[in-house]
This record gives structure tokens, sequence and C-alpha cells, in this order.
């Protein structure tokens, strides 16, 4: 009877799988593709939209693009991170320590009654960052979530009682 183990092949972690999704593809281009957008709008349009808000909306206008452009680069650094994980370039293990100065829950927009004093555009902008942060928040959960229990081998229970049996025989 054969000592090796039998059936013991490593178990497929469906959070590793993840980053090489169509559902990650799909949330990888819309993010930097939102931050292209927001880039191209606070330095054309966006400046003159501000220019013409009176001085307290303006004050808002100027932290809340700030919140943005910093919930952004978070994202943007997330989302490259778990790419570099999809291009074999860091393991998943890397990542998760990597990831721990990226902060998810960063620069959450100012109270609504102001947000609603903004230009359009850039409400439209905060909102669509906050919708990609929550996909973000949820596909990291997913990721990084700690394994409930290491299962153990699969393979015949009788093999260690036979080894036993095998073993109390020979002596």
């Amino acid at each position: 009877m054969s000592d090796r183990s039998q059936g013991e092949t490593p178990l497929v972690h469906f959070s590793e799988r993840l980053t090489n999704s169509a559902a990650f593809g799909t949330l990888f281009r819309e993010g930097m593709d939102l931050v292209e957008e927001t880039a191209a709008y606070l330095d054309g349009a966006g400046r003159t939209e501000a220019k013409a808000l009176e001085r307290s909306i303006s004050l808002t206008y100027a932290t809340e693009s700030m919140r943005l452009t910093t919930r952004l680069m978070q994202l943007a650094s997330w989302l490259l991170l778990h790419r570099a994980v999809k291009e074999g370039e860091m393991s998943l293990t890397q990542a998760n320590r990597e990831k721990t100065k990226v902060k998810l829950s960063a620069a959450d927009p100012g109270p609504s009654e102001m947000i609603e004093k903004l230009p359009q555009n850039l409400r439209d902008l905060i909102a669509r960052s906050m919708a990609l942060q929550g996909k973000v928040r949820r596909l990291d959960a997913t990721i990084h979530a700690a394994p409930t229990a290491e299962r153990a081998p699969i393979g015949n229970p009788l093999v260690p009682q036979l080894n036993r049996l095998k073993a109390a025989f020979e002596q």
C-alpha cells in the first residue's frame, strides 16, 4: 500500500481568481476612465464653473473637488495594485500587504445640502465616484476575506487507519 497522500490537490480560492475576471476588467476600465474624466473636468470646464460660484459655494467646490480627487486616487491605487496581481507582477498576499496603504473609505463627501449647491457636472462625478467606491469596497471584502477555516485535505479517510495497522504489525 502506498503511503502517499491521495487526493491532496491544492484548493482553488475564488478570491484569487477575481482579479482575472471580466468583472474586474470592466471595473478597472470604469475606474480609470472616471479618473481621466474627472481630471479633464477639473482642469477645464470645472475651473470655469468654479469661477462663477459665490464665495461660500466656491469654498465647498474646492473642498469637494479635493475630496473627489483623493477618493479617486485611492481607488486608482487599489485598482492598479490588483491589476498587478492579474498580470502576475505580484501575489495576492503581497497585494494584501500593500493595500493597507490604500484607504477605501477616504474622503466621503460633505453634507448633501452643500453638495446640492455645486455644479451638476461635479455632483455627477461625486456620485459616480461613490458608486465606484462601493463596488471596489465589496470586491475588496471578497478578495481579501480571511479564510473561514482551513479545510482538511480531501482523500481516503481510511488511509491513516490502514497506515497505523501496517505500522503495528511491522514491529
